[in-house]
């Protein structure tokens, strides 16, 4: 699976995140929550992630 900046995934804890940093094939950065009053960055790895849901390019 292959994940690019702005992808939105679903996590494997049923969470929903927009990747808003790649640092390698295998981390990144995500923000999870449903607004910006209650948005949380945190670093997730390839094994946190169940599947993409919209793919940006």
């Amino acid at each position: 699976m292959q994940i690019q900046e702005f992808d939105n995934v679903k996590l494997k804890d049923g969470r929903e995140a927009a990747i808003v940093e790649v640092y390698d094939s295998n981390h990144f950065l995500a923000d999870i929550g449903d607004g910006p009053e209650d948005w949380d960055t945190i670093p997730i790895t390839i094994d946190d992630i169940e599947k993409v849901i919209y793919q940006s390019k």
